[in-house]
């Protein structure tokens, strides 16, 4: 499986994917049944259901706080789709309705995604957005 650039995002090629295992430290790392994690650094957004309901309930991540709890609700739950904007912005659906997405930190890398093997990609949300590819 591969990235997939667009003009103004990536497609990670996560989909299908399951979050096996929730760590929390400074950061909350969701680590995915391929050997693929998802470092989130900053605060992030957990929702559920469309994002452009009026009535959607938002509750904040802070992992450096460890304010983490209703992460917890995503272990076992599959990746239906995973996009990273170019401006910064990772959103990860689940097959669960639930919706994680994470902005860009003024000062700090707010995510980081990385895959497993010898050409695993790696991709991290600079301060103030943008992001690097690598691998």
């Amino acid at each position: 499986m591969e990235l997939v650039e667009l003009d103004d995002r990536w497609l990670l090629p996560y989909r299908g994917m399951q979050v096996i295992q929730i760590r929390v430290s400074y950061q909350l790392t969701l680590d995915l049944d391929s050997g693929a994690q998802v470092d989130l650094e900053t605060e992030a957004v957990l929702s559920s259901g469309s994002l452009r309901a009026p009535d959607v309930a938002r509750t904040p991540l802070t992992p450096q706080r460890q304010d983490v709890a209703p992460a917890l609700a995503l272990f076992g739950a599959t990746i239906l789709s995973a996009v990273v904007f170019k401006s910064g912005v990772l959103r990860l659906v689940f097959h669960t309705g639930a919706h994680l997405n994470a902005k860009p930190d003024p000062q700090y890398e707010a995510w980081s995604v990385s895959g497993s093997g010898p050409d695993s990609l790696r991709l991290v949300c600079q301060p103030g957005g943008g992001v690097a590819v690598g691998q």
